[in-house]
């Protein structure tokens, strides 16, 4: 009875995080995915994180544990929230494609979010969960969370560090950068798409009597099929891509709150 007394606060502080990085990172927060399972999968992983790291930690469940309770479901946060950018990155992308082609004005239902989401970036979006799963990415996701606290102790400086401002910063610079791939990522099918634009001009200069809009949003529309058809074998090679720049992210958010662990561990 004694050792579970002491064990809880620490187990509590671990099941805080993991579980709240599985209500914010990609395919475990998804709706499809019950919350008992959720549950259970995040007390599992807590447990067994217990027994390997937790059963070396004291910690005094005194007046300030409440901000460690709250500290540790912010690092939770934290990490799923960068793995979850990373994913906007094709939705994003699959908005400005929509807006091109035109499908914008046909989004559908996300069963994974259960919010609106653009038509091209749904059906990537799909594609990049398939991949993940493919490619074992889960199991990366968990490994990592596991090892972060080897980076991230229970006594981490994660406040001290959102002071400085090194975590605001992080965010930011993430945040742009998820902007830039997904213009990098829709960037052929948007050249393509304002080429289509310029010619069709050129052709309501030189023949007045077609009607640039009858003839557009069908031409639009094929050629925008046309070259997601020709763009789909490489879609693995850059959602690979974007896996390993959101697992060095990951790294780098790390690194910034507490830093790499010590020799030997």
């Amino acid at each position: 009875m004694d050792a579970i007394v002491q064990g809880f606060p620490i187990f509590l502080l671990i099941f805080c995080r993991i579980t709240a990085f599985f209500v914010v990172a990609p395919v475990f927060s998804s709706k499809g995915v019950p919350n008992t399972f959720k549950i259970g999968l995040g007390f599992f992983i807590s447990f067994i994180v217990f027994l390997t790291y937790g059963m070396q930690q004291t910690i005094v469940p005194d007046a300030a544990y409440v901000l460690v309770v709250l500290r540790e479901i912010l690092v939770g946060i934290l990490m799923g929230y960068v793995v979850y950018l990373f994913f906007t990155v094709v939705i994003t992308a699959g908005g400005f494609m929509d807006l091109q082609v035109g499908f914008a004005m046909a989004n559908i239902v996300d069963p994974h979010t259960g919010t609106s989401a653009p038509l091209l970036g749904n059906f990537k979006y799909m594609l990049m969960i398939v991949l993940f799963l493919m490619m074992n990415g889960h199991h990366f996701l968990l490994r990592g969370l596991m090892d972060s606290y080897q980076w991230m102790p229970l006594s981490n400086e994660l406040f001290s560090r959102i002071m400085s401002g090194s975590i605001t910063e992080f965010l930011t610079r993430t945040v742009g950068n998820i902007f830039l791939l997904a213009i990098q990522v829709a960037a052929p099918l948007i050249v393509a798409m304002f080429l289509t634009d310029v010619g069709l001009g050129f052709l309501t200069k030189t023949a007045p009597q077609f009607n640039v809009f009858v003839i557009g949003i069908p031409l639009k529309l094929i050629i925008g099929l046309i070259l997601l058809m020709l763009l789909m074998p490489s879609l693995a090679g850059i959602f690979e891509r974007l896996f390993s720049i959101m697992f060095d992210a990951m790294g780098q958010l790390l690194s910034i709150v507490q830093g790499p662990p010590p020799a030997g561990q």
